[in-house]
C-alpha cells in the first residue's frame, strides 16, 4: 500500500512538473523593427539568447557575437539578442537607435529584438522561463549583467547559462556549438 501511495504520489508530482515546463519555442516576441517573432521558428536550430547593451564594457562582445554567428549560421546556429536597460541605464536608446549603434559599429546580422525588460517586476515572459527551473526544467538562474548568454537546444531546451564575461567564442561555446 505505501509502495502505491508513493508512486501515485510521485506520478502526480512528476506530470505536474511537466505540465509546467515548456520550451523556448513556446514564445513570441517583438522584434527591434517592430515585428512579431514566433519562436518556434528557430525549431531545429542551436540558440544563444543574450541580454545586450550599448554602453556596457561587454558591448565589444557584438563583434564576437556576430563573428561566432557568421561562422556558424549555416550549420544550424542563431543568435537572438535581447536589449535590455536594466543595469546602470547601460541600454537607453530607441530600437532604432540600438539597431543603428549595431549596424555601424558591429554589422550585426542576427536576430535582434526589441528593448525588453530581464529582470524585476516586469521581466519579459522569455527570461522569467530563462531563469525560473520551475519553466524550463533545467535551472534557476538571475541575469547578472549585460551580455549573459542561455543556450537552448534544437528542441527548445535550455541547456547551459554562461556568465556575461564569457566570451561568446569561448571553447566551451564553440564545443556546444559543434556538438562535441
Amino acid at each position: 500500500m505505501t509502495k502505491l501511495l508513493i508512486t501515485i504520489i510521485f506520478s502526480i508530482a512528476t506530470m505536474t512538473l511537466v505540465s509546467q515546463t515548456t520550451g523556448f519555442h513556446q514564445f513570441k516576441a517583438t522584434d527591434i523593427d517592430g515585428n512579431v517573432v514566433d519562436m518556434s521558428k528557430f525549431k531545429g536550430k542551436k540558440l544563444m539568447v543574450v541580454n545586450v547593451a550599448s554602453k556596457c564594457g561587454h558591448t565589444p562582445q557584438y563583434k564576437k557575437l556576430q563573428e561566432i554567428y557568421d561562422r556558424y549560421k549555416a550549420k544550424g546556429f542563431e543568435i537572438i539578442g535581447f536589449p535590455a536597460n536594466n543595469f546602470m541605464s547601460q541600454e537607453p536608446g530607441t530600437d532604432s537607435e540600438i539597431k543603428n549603434f549595431c549596424s555601424l559599429n558591429y554589422g550585426v546580422t542576427f536576430t535582434m529584438m526589441s528593448k525588453i525588460s530581464v529582470k524585476g517586476e516586469d521581466m519579459s515572459p522569455i527570461y522569467k522561463w530563462l531563469t525560473q527551473k520551475a519553466l524550463n526544467g533545467k535551472k534557476e538562474s538571475e541575469v547578472q549583467w549585460n551580455f549573459q548568454k542561455y543556450l537552448i537546444d534544437e528542441n527548445g531546451n535550455l541547456v547551459k547559462v554562461i556568465t556575461p564575461g564569457t566570451q561568446p567564442d569561448d571553447k566551451e561555446i564553440t564545443d556546444w556549438i559543434e556538438g562535441k
